[in-house]
């Protein structure tokens, strides 16, 4: 009969932690750290697996006297070698401060430590103290990696990113709250102007509806030609205002109205706002890393977006952990004679995926071969839906782009197989 494991866990200020650190003195230890908003909990573990010790301390009150404790373990001749979940944003200082004082952190998957719960100690049950213990065991059986110091340029990226998601998000949501009050009110305009153009968007904010373009036709021209310039076809100015006059969309009230305007308003400002972000990250990329190879095939944004999600992809040792960093790496369920489907495991950022996916459309309105592709798939396994046909189409570029990055040219060709395809490939044109 195995022993049963104990979790207690004392006080960083308690003075039974001098014991534990005599236990480890002069050893390899792994400290298994459970990272969470406020009280944090690290599990003191040596080789042969067995925890000396659990401590909890206050975050960030007594984060600066726990990082103390690890000093005077270094300073006794023990291998200090601190290991945490990559867990949002509230380990960040911590691990910082870990690395200033020469202490370089290793990373577990979160999943992992998930999955090893039962297999642990035979019971399903996670809490803190046994999340610490589990994440110094996995160190210990190599399913950890040392976790790299971002540059403050990629640090930048970083940041940058952040802000052009927020803004992109939000102006995504609110172009679905106009579509829908569209629909009800002035159902025509989205078949004759972009949803998520300036146009609509500045058209919307002055006027609100239908009715109201209708009674001030000539202030709507103005509206559209100001805002749409030579790129708004005069055939479309003209078909809104007719469409505006015999809208078959319920009229709205006036409050209807300021709540179309006010939706529009917030859309349009936050289409600006991305619009701003996006120049700020094909900045940050301008002169630096694989970006620049990149962008002849996925173009500027994208380019800028993915090295700045996942990194440059020239610090993945192979194209497959280039693809599973994106989330694009297959995943499936099978047992017995029953044969799951397969699922791309989406464990990557959602962005980086959104705007491959936006470039993998536009890989296919250009390029003969992808195209031939798409269709042969889709026509293949019996009308597959198309968003999986284009998802497969991500993932063959995911692993050209790992090969454009150091130095090789994109040809499609090399993805697919032209010669089943029949098809004669035509030069593809670069993305500006």
């Amino acid at each position: 009969m195995t022993k049963k494991r104990r979790y207690r866990a004392i006080s960083v200020n308690d003075e039974r932690v001098s014991t534990v650190i005599a236990a480890v003195a002069n050893r390899r230890v792994a400290i298994g750290i459970d990272i969470a908003k406020t009280r944090q909990f690290a599990a003191f573990m040596t080789v042969d697996g067995q925890v000396h010790g659990t401590v909890r301390w206050e975050h960030p009150k007594e984060s600066p006297r726990f990082i103390e404790l690890l000093r005077e373990l270094v300073s006794r001749g023990s291998q200090v070698e601190p290991v945490m979940e990559p867990s949002g944003t509230y380990g960040d200082a911590l691990r910082g401060a870990l690395c200033r004082a020469g202490m370089p952190v290793h990373r577990v998957n979160p999943k992992r430590s998930h999955d090893a719960a039962e297999v642990y100690d035979g019971v399903p049950s996670l809490h803190d103290s046994k999340s610490a213990a589990i994440v110094a065991k996995l160190h210990f059986d190599g399913a950890s990696e040392q976790w790299p110091v971002a540059t403050e340029h990629e640090r930048a990226l970083a940041a940058s990113l952040r802000v052009l998601e927020v803004f992109q998000k939000q102006f995504q949501r609110n172009r679905n709250r106009l579509e829908g009050l569209l629909a009800r009110h002035w159902p025509e305009l989205p078949r004759v102007l972009d949803l998520g153009s300036a146009t609509l968007l500045e058209l919307l904010v002055e006027f609100g509806s239908a009715g109201e373009v209708a009674r001030r036709p000539s202030e709507a021209e103005t509206v559209m030609r100001r805002v749409g310039g030579r790129f708004l076809q005069a055939t479309k100015v003209a078909t809104v205002l007719d469409e505006a006059a015999t809208s078959f969309g319920l009229p709205p009230t006036d409050e209807e109205r300021r709540t179309v305007q006010a939706i529009a308003a917030e859309a349009r400002r936050c289409q600006k706002a991305a619009s701003s972000a996006k120049r700020r990250v094909e900045a940050l990329t301008e002169h630096e890393g694989a970006a620049r190879e990149m962008r002849a095939v996925v173009g500027k944004t994208t380019a800028a977006v993915l090295v700045a999600a996942v990194g440059d992809p020239q610090s993945y040792p192979s194209t497959a952990a280039y693809q599973k960093a994106l989330g694009l790496n297959l995943k499936e369920k099978s047992s017995g004679k029953q044969q799951g489907p397969l699922h791309i495991t989406k464990r990557g950022p959602g962005v980086a995926r959104l705007f491959l996916y936006l470039a993998a459309l536009r890989l296919l309105q250009r390029d003969p071969v992808v195209r031939a592709w798409y269709a042969k798939k889709v026509a293949r396994q019996g009308g597959i839906a198309k968003s999986k046909a284009v998802v497969a189409v991500m993932r063959k570029l995911s692993l050209a782009l790992w090969h454009v990055a150091r130095g090789s040219t994109f040809d499609s060709r090399k993805l697919f197989d032209v010669s089943r395809l029949r098809i004669a490939p035509e030069p593809m044109t670069e993305v500006m």
